[in-house]
């Protein structure tokens, strides 16, 4: 009788669920934003990141490309992980990749075709993004799909915001200009009567700059290695245990 009543209470106590967005699947999207960035702190990704970083609108659009493939991808990759022979996960992983690729190529002539012009090299060369496979690989093969998938958008979006970070500053004391190309350009600083503040205005506000011109330098793919070291720098002043004492 007793082992009886013990079968009955051990088949009514039920396992403990899993919150969905809990402290665990919260770091999971903002640890890479700040102290696991990709970008800043491993150091991956960085040729786009030089590339695309010229304009805002591209740089956007490369981000919003970036997060729907990794997020869909370590999706993908984790519900398949079981049935995936190790011998060529790899190969597996970059046919996934491939598709969603291709699909963002496609939406991307649909909506944006201007944009998908200055960018389609690049939207190419998500396949071999190394953000990409390293968070198929290190994590979707060893994680449950609901995690994965907060992981890859948590690591889009720490790329994301880095690229977009540095294409402000670029193009803002390169061109003078912010979102140009779209319908929510900017002018802001610049030699002519379209800018917020004309740098060659005789009178008024505009009159005060009349030293300033943007600097074509910043239009460079170099600028965005200077400006990238430069947010690494603070990044790891700011935080010491970043810096690595290997």
């Amino acid at each position: 009788m007793a082992e009886a009543t013990a079968t009955q209470e051990a088949v009514q106590v039920k396992p403990k669920s899993e919150p969905l967005f809990g402290k665990k699947e919260r770091i999971l999207v903002t640890d890479p934003l700040l102290e696991n960035n990709p970008i800043t702190i491993q150091v991956l990704g960085i040729c786009s990141a030089l590339a695309v970083t010229t304009l805002v609108v591209p740089s956007v659009v490369m981000s919003i490309a970036v997060v729907a493939v990794i997020a869909f991808a370590s999706l993908f990759t984790s519900l398949l992980r079981n049935s995936i022979p190790k011998q060529i996960r790899l190969i597996v992983q970059l046919v996934i990749i491939a598709f969603l690729v291709t699909v963002v190529e496609l939406v991307l002539k649909w909506l944006a075709f201007p944009v998908y012009k200055q960018l389609s090299v690049f939207i190419g060369l998500i396949i071999t993004n190394c953000i990409v496979m390293g968070r198929l690989e290190a994590f979707a093969m060893a994680n449950k799909p609901w995690r994965s998938l907060l992981d890859g958008f948590g690591n889009g979006l720490g790329y994301g915001a880095i690229l977009i970070l540095v294409a402000v500053v670029r193009e803002l004391f390169g061109k003078g200009t912010l979102f140009a190309g779209s319908s929510l350009a900017w002018s802001i600083i610049g030699p002519g009567e379209e800018y917020m503040i004309n740098t060659a205005a005789t009178a008024g506000f505009g009159s005060y700059f009349g030293w300033y011109a943007n600097n074509n330098l910043m239009v460079l793919p170099a600028a965005a290695m200077f400006i990238i070291g430069i947010m690494i720098w603070i990044q790891r002043s700011y935080n010491p245990k970043l810096v690595d004492i290997s």
